[in-house]
């Protein structure tokens, strides 16, 4: 049976990817953003009702992360709205070891739908498709947290989860836990870089303090700094957030994928071989 899919942030990293999975498996997929039609934005609840009707199942990433304020109004919204629209499912993307992120937990869990959560620890492609890019380029990582060990996943591996759980009802009412298969700290994953791509890439420790400071005369906007500070104190200091996980393995019947795999497939790609900017 195929099933009427909304994949909600379906142009992302992970989301393209479900979007990807489940299209190879025959499914009708519907994808949720400000400029589809019908459109989905998260500062607009009056398109959750037209996004979500006719859908079977959804999957919910919330952006920019569960953690920021509104969050939770957002999801309770949300999975109300897919209540009274008659959806079988939702799937959400949740933040392993967040705080904030397990209060949407519980609302998604407490909605009257069938769900299942999947906790993500931090994504191998933000140093390819995301925050950290424009550092591997400069050959120069500054970033704080150096004592934290963090078993960084890759995106791909929780796209094929996400679809995997999405259509298999096993999996209902269950929260899996995705991460890589070993913890790293930042000077080893910088070091994996350089060797995989060939070029010098120095790591630099800093203060919290200094890199939301880094952040503000960059022009980001306080949100977006309150969050970086948010998740590199209160997640990657929090040390369930520093703990590897088989349900990777469980679900998928093979091993997480190692960060060196994706170093070696993300060199195939050309993405680390970019100019910089001038004005950088």
């Amino acid at each position: 049976m195929k099933d009427n899919i909304l994949v909600i942030g379906g142009t992302g990293k992970t989301g393209r990817r479900v979007v990807e999975g489940l299209n190879e498996l025959g499914h009708n997929v519907r994808v949720g953003t400000r400029s589809a039609n019908p459109s989905f934005d998260w500062d607009k609840p009056e398109t959750f009702a037209p996004a979500l009707r006719g859908m079977d199942k959804a999957y919910i990433v919330y952006y920019p992360d569960l953690a920021v304020p509104g969050a939770k109004e957002a999801i309770k919204k949300l999975t109300e709205t897919a209540l009274k629209e008659g959806l079988e499912k939702v799937v959400l993307l949740s933040g392993k070891g967040e705080t904030e992120a397990e209060a949407c937990e519980e609302i998604v869990a407490n909605s009257g739908l069938n769900y299942t959560l999947v906790r993500a620890s931090w994504f191998n492609q933000n140093f390819s498709e995301g925050a950290f890019l424009d550092f591997i380029l400069a050959g120069h990582v500054a970033l704080p947290m150096p004592e934290a060990e963090i078993p960084f996943v890759d995106a791909n591996d929780i796209a094929e989860v996400v679809t995997k759980v999405l259509i298999d009802d096993a999996y209902n009412g269950k929260t899996i836990t995705v991460t890589g298969p070993r913890k790293m700290t930042f000077e080893e994953i910088v070091a994996e870089m350089a060797k995989g791509i060939g070029k010098e890439i120095v790591y630099q420790p800093i203060t919290i303090e200094e890199f939301k400071a880094g952040m503000k005369d960059a022009g980001l906007p306080d949100s977006y700094v309150w969050l970086f500070g948010y998740l590199f104190k209160e997640v990657l200091g929090n040390p369930d957030n520093q703990v590897v996980s088989d349900d990777v393995e469980k679900v998928l019947g093979r091993k997480a994928t190692d960060f060196r795999e994706y170093v070696q497939k993300t060199v195939a790609t050309g993405v680390w071989n970019q100019s910089m900017p001038q004005s950088i």
